[in-house]
């Protein structure tokens, strides 16, 4: 199946066509099961069915992680946790977790990250060209680490800036 490309917004690639590879966080991926009465959230799951919708038929590449699985697994909400496995399930590579994620995560955590943000954004970098969260406090934090290699997105935002 051939692949369409999308030119990537020259903030951070300068024209480069390239097939993207995301990493949606746990946030993103539990947005279409909040309460959908509030305007925004009503739009970003729309935007993040969007997305996974772009992914699964071969436009971007969803990659996702140990981390990511195990937050999954463990949620509380069992018929959710299903769909959410089913749905990590479309990721070309599950990223594993290592001592090397392990160590950048606690460095991120030294800035002020929660312990499992610290793990996603670890576990994306060297491996994502696009992080996307819906959680305001953790996308705030994030954007103050040094030398982070992924970019940080809300999902909406997002979306409205690469398609055209």
């Amino acid at each position: 199946m051939e692949a369409h490309l999308y030119s990537c917004p020259t903030s951070f690639h300068s024209d480069i066509l390239f097939k993207m590879k995301i990493y949606l966080d746990n946030c993103c991926l539990n947005r279409p099961f909040d309460d959908q009465s509030n305007p925004r959230i009503h739009l970003e799951s729309e935007a993040i069915k969007t997305i996974i919708s772009l992914c699964e038929n071969g436009h971007w590449t969803m990659v996702s992680s140990d981390v990511l699985m195990f937050e999954i697994n463990n949620a509380p909400d069992i018929p959710r946790s299903k769909i959410l496995y089913l749905i990590a399930q479309l990721s070309s590579e599950i990223i594993p977790l290592t001592e090397s994620i392990r160590q950048r995560a606690k460095t991120y955590e030294n800035y002020g990250l929660q312990a499992f943000d610290a793990l996603h954004l670890a576990s994306a970098e060297g491996e994502a060209d696009i992080f996307l969260t819906t959680d305001d406090k953790f996308h705030k934090k994030a954007q103050q680490l040094p030398r982070l290699t992924v970019k940080l997105f809300n999902p909406l935002q997002w979306l409205e800036e690469v398609l055209p």
